[in-house]
């Protein structure tokens, strides 16, 4: 809340973890020629219940609110998304290659980014970052 004014103000996001459209995209180019995936179309939009979404023709959508979140969130974001390229459950093998790529980083379960984002499952899972 702004002191002088009453207002409420925006939760403060420091500036190592905020980035622009463009760059956001980059990370996911950067991450599709990593993993060797073909990227048709990439599109940043409000999302209100997910992070992101990837369909079997190449087309990955991913929520404005990831710009302001940790790089190694955004990572695990991207890095689950594309991964659909190639595995389209959240199966042993899904789960398998989450870890080949991000390694030890995973903290969001294989399912946490396409459920519903600020809530938590029965199994602990899918909880946004604070």
């Amino acid at each position: 809340m702004n002191r002088a004014t009453g207002a409420k103000t925006a939760p403060w996001t420091p500036l190592e973890d905020a980035v622009t459209k463009d760059i956001f995209k980059a990370e996911v180019q950067a991450w599709s020629r990593r993993m060797k995936v073909t990227l048709r179309e990439i599109h940043v939009r409000p999302m209100k219940r997910k992070w992101g979404s990837c369909s079997s023709t190449g087309r990955a959508t991913f929520s404005t609110d990831l710009l302001t979140q940790p790089a190694a969130f955004r990572r695990e974001a991207i890095v689950h998304e594309l991964l659909h390229l190639k595995v389209p459950n959240h199966g042993k093998l899904f789960r398998s290659l989450l870890r080949a790529y991000l390694g030890k980083t995973v903290g969001v379960s294989a399912r946490g980014v396409c459920d519903h984002r600020g809530q938590t499952r029965s199994d602990g899972h899918a909880k946004e970052p604070q």
